[in-house]
């Protein structure tokens, strides 16, 4: 797993080791920051279930001027660490050893918040058989993700396409979505947020 592009581009990134880790592969990446395309530059940036930070290293390696990642696991929030040392962009970044919906509850439940994001990633663990929890849904009916969003933000999404989720549930719309292999990416907007430029084709 390597930085696809900027100025960390090509170096690559140690991943944790564990059950339900599940790095996002390095051309679905491409292709998520292909599509978000000059959405990312000056772009403050959230990275929900974090992992090994892929995404949100990605983002400040293209230019976004700051990343939190959010990731309750301390192994992988080790090895975010040490990802953002590697590519050199540990000033511009964050790391939060919690659970995302407790960060998200602590810091965005009341409404009263200072700092909004403008791009919120989340690779959320798949819903199977095991593991009955539905993050990707839960999430999609936070009032807290939505104060988190900034105007004109986007939220991605990755799920596992054989999951079924209403995607189209209290005020957000899907404005791209995309299969790859055994992940589904969907970018979302919400109502509450002013319209902005398309994204570009995945």
């Amino acid at each position: 797993m390597r930085v696809s592009a900027g100025s960390a581009g090509g170096i690559p990134l140690a991943c944790p080791r564990g059950d339900g880790v599940r790095p996002t592969m390095d051309q679905v990446r491409a292709a998520i920051f292909s599509s978000l395309a000059e959405q990312v530059p000056g772009a403050r940036v959230l990275d929900l279930f974090a992992g090994s930070g892929g995404l949100g290293i990605e983002a400040l390696s293209r230019g976004a001027l700051a990343a939190t990642f959010v990731e309750r696991d301390r192994r992988a929030v080790d090895c975010i660490r040490k990802n953002l040392l590697a590519t050199r962009l540990s000033a511009q970044a964050e790391v939060i050893c919690l659970d995302a919906s407790t960060f998200l509850g602590r810091n965005f439940a009341d409404g009263s918040v200072t700092m909004r994001y403008d791009l919120i990633f989340a690779d959320p663990p798949y819903t199977t058989g095991e593991q009955r929890e539905d993050f990707a849904a839960r999430l999609l009916a936070s009032p807290a993700l939505v104060t988190a969003l900034s105007a004109e933000g986007v939220y991605i999404l990755e799920k596992s396409p054989h999951h079924s989720v209403n995607v189209e549930t209290n005020g957000w719309t899907p404005v791209r979505q995309k299969r790859y292999g055994t992940t589904e990416v969907i970018f979302l907007r919400h109502e509450s947020t002013a319209p902005s430029p398309e994204l570009v084709s995945m």
